[in-house]
Parts: C-alpha cells; structure tokens; sequence
C-alpha cells in the first residue's frame, strides 16, 4: 500500500468525520435538512397541516447550497405545490432531490390536510394533517477515487413512511406540531448496527402583527424546534420578519433574520443570516443567506437559498378556516 493511498483514505476519512460531527442538526435518509425554505411564506415545507390554506394553487420551487467552498457539500432541490379542495380540505405535493457527498436521496411527499372551525368569532381554527413519504437513498460508489473492497456495486434502498401533524391558529397567532417518519425502518437488509429509529418531530410557532386593520406593515416572529429521537439532539430557529405591503395590496415585500443553534449550545449559534423576498401579482421570490459560525467557518463561505413560486387560480373558500394569515 503507498503513502499516496494511505493519505487519500485519511483526508476522505478526517472529511467525513469533521462533517457528521458538525453536522448534528441534520440527518440524511428520510430526514432532510431544512435551512429556511419555509420562512419563504411557505410552512407547507414543514407540515402537510399547512396544505390548503389560501385562496390560489401554489407553486414554490427552491435550491439551497451549503457551505459554499467545501468539496461534495450538501445541495438541494425541491418543488412544492399545494392547492385547496372543496372550502375545507387541501392537498399538496413535494418532490426533492438532495446530494450530499457521495450520496443522494430523491423522492417525495404526497400530503392531505382538513381545517375546521373552533370558534367562528374569535376566529379560531384547528388542522390536521398527513403525509405518505417515499424516499430513494444511493450512494454513488462508481465516484469513488480509491478501491474498497467491500463495496462491489451501488448501494440502494428504497424506503416509504409518514408523517402526522396539527395546526391552531387564533387571529395571528399559529402552531404547528409535526411528526416525521413515524414508522421504523426495515433494517432486515442492512448491517445490525444501522439505524430503525428516524422519527423526529418538530414545532413551528409565531404570531403576525399589525397595528390596526388599515395598515400594511405587519411583524412576524417566529420559531421552529427539530427534535431526533433516536440520539435525542434538537434544534431551534429564533425568526423575524417584517412584511410591508403595497398600496393595492396585491402583493408585498418582506426582510428578515434567522438565528440557529442547538439547544444543549444556545449561545454558540450554528448559522445566522438576513432574509428577503417579495410577491409581485402571481410571482414569488425570496433569497436567505446563511453564515456558518462554527467549527466549518474557516473553511466555506456560508449557504445560500432562492426560492421562486407562482400563484394563480385564485378561488375564495366560504370557510374562513383556509384563509391565510398574511393581510392582502
């Protein structure tokens, strides 16, 4: 064996190493991270509750990259649409595929959710939902510049779960609690020691503030919480927004900050960063920037992430129970 080989495996070794270890807050195989896609006004990328609600079909398309200047670092592309049936009921579909390394997921999401009323007057409203995941995992070993013995050809699997979950909202206030992939994993072809337990769960919660009916400023905050079951680390969000809206009110802009952190760390941030976006009539636009704060700082310039959507065939529900929380 020559010392070119020995030190190509050390430094893929010492790469794979340093990135689950920083890494904690996410985790591949049916549990795909979540930068700040759904600060993009679109929580349906967090919650299958989050379907139907609003009066046009929507369609959100969005790509992330992490850690720019870091060889093979995490990637993703994902479309979202969800619509409303009927003045209660919504449906809505994602479709990913996220590379990270030499391996690479690609699947989907297929969601339903209902919305009632709690109180007609005080306008509070209560949700479920569900969503059926299927989810294709492959590691790329044709890619690999260095021959291991033990992987003769293209490691793949297929695997199927759901998720569950439920929205309140009263007035401005909202929260969202969802549970991901709450069915074990098949591990019956696996080696022993490979993980059953991916579910994890996660809470969305925040308010939208205006001063007064006429105005066309309005104040979000907001926070989302991930928790892993399986190892019991978790993290949190700490969000803001402020959305100005147009003379007409056919469409707005917003700003905005994010601050993330794990929660056994919560003065040693994992990533903050600005936010923007704005609704033009039927389009859609947002960008987030991420800058990373811990130990992979030296070594990238940060995540970036545009989402672009279009909304169109507007239909009022007579139930207010679907109608959005942002005022335009």
């Amino acid at each position: 064996m020559t010392s070119k080989y020995i030190l190509e495996i050390t430094k893929r070794a010492l790469l794979i190493i340093l990135i689950c270890s920083i890494n904690k807050s996410y985790s591949q195989e049916l549990n795909l991270p979540v930068a700040t896609q759904y600060l993009a006004d679109n929580p349906f990328v967090i919650s299958p509750t989050f379907a139907g609600i609003g009066d046009n079909f929507r369609i959100r398309a969005n790509g992330f990259r992490q850690w720019i200047g870091i060889d093979e670092a995490p990637q993703n592309q994902a479309l979202y649409a969800d619509f409303r049936i009927g003045d209660q009921s919504g449906i809505g579909i994602n479709l990913y595929n996220d590379k990270n390394g030499l391996t690479r997921q690609t699947g989907g999401k297929f969601s339903f959710a209902h919305h009632i009323i709690l109180d007609y007057y005080s306008k509070q409203y209560l949700s479920f939902g569900i969503s059926f995941n299927l989810n294709n995992f492959r590691l790329e070993s044709e890619k690999f510049n260095i021959a291991d013995v033990s992987i003769t050809s293209d490691r793949f699997t297929s695997n199927n779960n759901f998720d569950v979950g439920f929205l309140y909202r009263n007035k401005g206030f909202y929260a969202s609690f969802n549970a991901s992939n709450i069915l074990p994993k098949d591990i019956k072809q696996f080696y022993r020691a490979e993980p059953n337990l991916l579910r994890n769960y996660q809470l969305y919660t925040g308010y939208v503030y205006r001063s007064n009916r006429d105005s066309r400023t309005e104040f979000e905050p907001s926070a989302y919480f991930q928790y892993f079951e399986s190892d019991k680390r978790s993290s949190t969000d700490l969000n803001v927004k402020m959305r100005f809206l147009d003379n007409q009110r056919t469409g707005y802009y917003w700003i905005g900050a994010s601050y993330r952190f794990l929660n056994d760390q919560p003065l040693k941030p994992l990533t903050v960063g600005p936010m923007i976006g704005l609704k033009k009539a039927n389009f859609y636009f947002a960008y987030s920037y991420q800058l990373t704060l811990n130990e992979l700082a030296g070594f990238n310039s940060g995540t970036h992430m545009i989402t672009l959507g279009l909304d169109f065939l507007q239909g009022i529900s007579n139930c207010p129970c679907t109608q959005t929380q942002v005022n335009y």
